[in-house]
């Protein structure tokens, strides 16, 4: 009888293991039994780079480490964190903000990082492997992030307005424009040239979200530029936007250090950072100044995102992940200090001029009325006669309080930041176009450095999907940029800007946070910690300690949760409100969202979240087929006759070696535990985790079920035999 050969058939992740050579006792395989699924479109698709050998991967290690620095350090560094540290308490908000760093940032930036190059998949294949009830979180995740990579390209927008802008000489918001008569506009001289040039020049504001008004032609054309030019930038995945963070990552510091250097040099730059820093540490008994610091740690980091997932897996199996998590976090706090450090130096210049001006003015009027001599205006005199003035006296002179605390206490966060008062304090500098240009162009590079992370994890969880998968991935980032395009004609009416709040508090939160506490759920729970912990130490060879276990199984998810009570309490306790710009006072006043509006907010709200349960009732109450086409790691190796037991377990003792020092992840065809893979006493002694319970076999070894999810039938599988 001649020898049976073995027929290299197709592998799909779903083969059997080969049968033991020694089955015939000649050296040569009996049979191999393919299982192969029925072909049928699928709502993803977890493939293992074995099925996809093309995938995408860092060139080095440099292009890694500063995409993740250029996707973490984004605009927030620049216009929330100095806001955040002068509202509450100033150097004393560094202490709450250390703590959540330590307790919160840095444990959920390892389990995205980690689980992404464990997996070395996007968002929604990582956890439909870990279980395809979990699918509904990449889900969420993808949805969220389209929901902010729409507002967040509008920034980038009105930068390129400004930027393009400051090339002119005088800046175009250091005075106000004249009418006819050549007196000034009346909207322009009640607040101010750079709040004009915002809010009229600018964004042409509408004076309600009832009342849009039309497309601004300068704005659609601007978005046009940041989508074209996000687009070239991702189109081709890290291929080409690897090549950009070195420019987007770097040139903000360069910049950051020119103002630094420019800042510390002006006048009342001491003042402002003494204001900024001088710790108050009575503030530190509120709690909303922890709950600041915790939210301002999860969005520092652009967690929950899908990106840093995306990220780790493009990293190789045998990267030090914990490294660069530690890398990042320092770097992220730091340059948040940093730039924290230059702008309050220049917003003391600018209080300091601010206070001059005012000084100088109620000097003049002091001299009109006679309370202080021509020849006698120094300062000590000019205090003096202050002194003397009674309130009846100030208001019907019209004196102003010249305070250089007050000046400095109006500070703004956001876009009120960097496209008004910063504005205005560049205006002060000697060359103000020159440091126009240069503060816009690091604004430019900060936002694009994030807005490229945010699509690449979106696109890398679209990816995931069996049908988009086959598409050319410009082809696709095409469709998305232009979908984003159109619907961002929102944000160019007169209500662009309300519109923008409005998504960034109601899109960009509540959706993040949950999708961020299950993701912790997923791995710990789940996942099960003892074996993410393995897959670290097998991945760098570093075994995390109980500062991990602690703040994964305890604090992280306490911390999270606290964030999501928080937020939703806050939020039907404070009636949402916006800011409208009133032309007629020349100054913002708070009116309440529409009804209309509230209902949009709500259903992004739900369309960030109800993917998660709706995803696991169908798919637990088989009302959703689980693909199957998953990867061996989600399949579990049973005996399926008597005679191939022995065969089976031989065949396994001799690779039990190689499995062990296995450093590669399931998706590179690398060995995953199962409970098949702990003794009968590890199992007891370990707590029954959702998953176990699921991986527990119930059946006997003839009707066993070769995948890790419940079901009411068996697949139809087909079974295949070569013998030659």
């Amino acid at each position: 009888m001649a020898a049976t050969k073995i027929i290299d058939a197709p592998r799909n992740g779903h083969e059997m293991a080969p049968l033991n050579t020694r089955a015939r006792g000649d050296g040569t395989h009996g049979v191999t039994i393919v299982l192969t699924a029925p072909q049928r479109n699928s709502v993803q698709s977890v493939d293992i780079p074995g099925a996809e050998p093309e995938r995408a991967a860092w060139s080095g290690k440099m292009q890694f480490f500063l995409s993740i620095i250029g996707y973490s350090v984004g605009l927030g560094n620049i216009w929330r964190f100095p806001y955040l540290c002068q509202q509450n308490g100033g150097g004393a908000f560094l202490i709450p903000f250390m703590i959540m760093l330590i307790l919160e940032g840095i444990p959920l930036f390892l389990i995205e990082l980690g689980i992404g190059q464990r997996m070395r998949l996007g968002a929604l294949g990582v956890w439909n492997t870990i279980h395809p009830w979990l699918g509904g979180i990449g889900i969420s995740s993808c949805i969220v992030t389209l929901f902010v990579a729409l507002y967040y390209n509008v920034i980038i927008t009105w930068v390129f307005f400004y930027l393009f802008n400051s090339f002119r000489y005088p800046l175009p918001w250091s005075t106000c424009p004249t009418n006819g008569t050549g007196f000034e506009l009346e909207e322009c001289a009640k607040s101010s040239e750079t709040t004009y040039f915002w809010y009229r020049t600018t964004l042409d504001a509408a004076p309600s979200m009832d009342e849009p008004g039309g497309l601004k032609w300068w704005i659609v054309l601007c978005l046009l530029l940041s989508w074209t030019i996000v687009f070239f930038i991702v189109m081709k995945g890290i291929q080409s936007s690897g090549k950009v963070v070195y420019f987007t990552s770097l040139f903000p510091y360069i910049v950051l250090t020119i103002f630094f250097i420019r800042g510390i040099t002006l006048r009342g730059a001491g003042a402002g950072l003494m204001h900024m820093y001088t710790p108050k540490v009575e503030k530190l008994l509120e709690p909303t100044v922890w709950l600041d610091a915790a939210t301002q740690v999860f969005y520092s980091f652009g967690l929950a995102f899908g990106s840093l997932i995306a990220f780790g897996s493009y990293n190789t199996p045998k990267n030090n992940c914990v490294r660069d998590v530690l890398l990042v976090s320092v770097c992220n706090a730091v340059t948040a200090i940093y730039a924290s450090v230059v702008i309050f130096a220049i917003l003391g210049f600018k209080a300091t001029v601010n206070v001059d001006r005012c000084i100088a003015s109620n000097t003049e009027i002091l001299v009109k009325s006679n309370l202080l001599g021509k020849n006698d205006t120094t300062t000590l005199a000019y205090e003096h006669a202050m002194s003397q003035v009674n309130s009846t006296e100030l208001t019907r002179l019209q004196l102003s309080e010249c305070s250089l605390a007050h000046e400095l206490d109006n500070a703004a966060e956001g876009t009120g930041l960097a496209f008004i008062v910063f504005t205005q304090a560049i205006v002060e500098l000697p060359g103000a176009p020159f440091w126009a240009v240069l503060f816009f162009t690091m604004l430019l590079s900060l936002g694009l450095g994030s807005q490229i992370g945010i699509l690449e994890g979106m696109l890398c969880t679209l990816f995931d999907i069996d049908i988009i998968k086959r598409i050319k991935k410009q082809h696709v980032t095409g469709v998305v940029c232009l979908f984003c395009f159109i619907v961002g004609f929102i944000f160019c009416t007169g209500a662009g800007e309300y519109w923008l709040k409005m998504f960034d508090s109601f899109a960009g939160t509540i959706g993040l946070v949950v999708v961020a506490l299950m993701e912790m759920i997923a791995v710990i729970f789940i996942y099960g910690h003892e074996r993410f912990t393995e897959d670290i130490y097998q991945m760098t060879g570093y075994r995390p300690g109980l500062y991990w276990q602690w703040t994964w199984r305890y604090i992280g998810p306490v911390i999270m949760v606290c964030i999501l009570a928080s937020s939703i309490i806050f939020m039907v306790i404070r009636n949402p409100t916006y800011g409208a710009w009133n032309a007629d006072l020349g100054m913002i006043e708070q009116k309440d969202y529409p009804n209309w509006v509230m209902g949009i907010a709500l259903a992004m709200i739900l369309a960030g979240v109800l993917p998660m349960p709706i995803v696991f009732l169908m798919r637990s109450f088989q009302c959703l087929k689980v693909d199957l086409d998953i990867h061996q790691g989600s399949i579990r190796r049973n005996e399926t006759t008597a005679s191939t037991k022995e065969m089976i377990d031989n065949d396994d003792d001799e690779d039990e070696e190689d499995d062990e020092n296995d450093f590669s992840g399931p998706a590179l065809g690398g060995h995953v535990k199962t409970q098949s893979d702990f003794s009968d006493d590890e199992e007891e002694d370990k707590p029954m985790t959702m998953r176990m319970m699921m991986m527990r076999p119930t059946t006997t070894a003839k009707t066993a079920n070769v995948l890790n999810v419940p079901t009411s039938r068996k697949p139809n599988f087909k079974k295949e035999a070569y013998d030659v």
